[in-house]
């Protein structure tokens, strides 16, 4: 299927305290998005940190997000792992709780082979009647989803689109041409963003866009109105600011980041730390260069 998602979509942190997710600190990022343009909010993504959190929590969450955007914006869910079982669990409730879509990463540390990525997606693709997006991080997972795996899996109902994040220009652009015409392809790394875009990617699905949401939409509204000139110099502003969002794994900078807007964010969870003073150091400077007020 296509046309489900366009524009700009924000990979979403959990505001944590020490003792739970901080929900009124969630709500004032609900809101920061929607009042930015945001065209998609992805809820429980890998930079939502799921892996650390308890089912109930989890499931707060989705009731939560879901209940704030009212319609006003898209709420998709992650719910990908490498237990099929317990991704179809979660799959199935996210559609019961409201979800928009769900995204599904790759499996991880099992490096199932790509007959097994296809049984993966095709199982999700059969649990629910929302939209999937699949989400390709070979760096994170151990696993690619190749072009030809990809084009097969396009072929499942509900496969709305790609996340890629693997990294390869040439591989996504062969993903690009093969899956043309069955579902989207979307950007899932923010130094990518625009070459992506202009090779046919219909959104980004942003970690940056936690931070500046409203840029990385204009940037995602110039490439599809074809504002080759506007998108360059957009993409060109924001590429430092990017580049200190994985000065440390994700998503430690940009938790950071939001504290120093003034988001009450909190710590990521353990055995993620908080950043390093160093990298805090250049991560201010990049804010403060891109116009940012920061607090720190």
């Amino acid at each position: 299927m296509t046309g489900f998602l366009q524009g700009s979509a924000t990979a979403m942190i959990t505001p944590f305290t020490q003792t739970g997710v901080n929900f009124d600190a969630l709500s004032q990022l609900i809101e920061y998005q929607i009042e930015n343009g945001t065209d998609a909010l992805v809820v429980l993504g890998t930079t939502g940190e799921p892996a650390t959190m308890t089912e109930e929590e989890k499931e707060a969450v989705i009731r939560h997000a879901v209940a704030q955007c009212k319609g006003r914006t898209k709420v998709i869910i992650g719910t990908g792992g490498n237990n099929t079982a317990r991704v179809l669990r979660a799959s199935a409730r996210a559609e019961e709780l409201g979800a928009d879509g769900i995204l599904c990463v790759t499996p991880y540390y099992n490096k199932c082979t790509q007959a097994g990525l296809i049984k993966y997606y095709e199982s999700i693709s059969q649990c629910v009647h929302i939209p999937v997006i699949a989400y390709n991080v070979p760096g994170r997972t151990g696993v690619n989803i190749l072009p030809e795996t990809m084009a097969r899996i396009a072929e499942f109902d509900h496969i709305a689109g790609l996340k890629e994040a693997s990294g390869n220009m040439a591989q996504v652009m062969e993903t690009a041409r093969l899956i043309r015409g069955k579902c989207d392809l979307y950007s899932g790394e923010d130094a990518l963003n625009l070459p992506i875009l202009l090779v046919g990617g219909s959104a980004v699905i942003s970690v940056l866009s936690n931070i500046v949401p409203g840029a990385v939409k204009q940037l995602c509204t110039a490439a599809a109105a074809g504002d080759l000139a506007g998108a360059i110099a957009l993409s060109d502003s924001l590429a430092p600011l990017a580049k200190a969002c994985f000065i440390e794994v994700n998503p430690i900078p940009v938790k950071a980041a939001m504290n120093y807007l003034g988001f009450a964010s909190g710590e990521p969870r353990a055995p993620l730390t908080v950043l390093e003073s160093e990298h805090a150091a250049r991560l201010l400077e990049a804010m403060r260069s891109f116009g940012l007020e920061v607090r720190a």
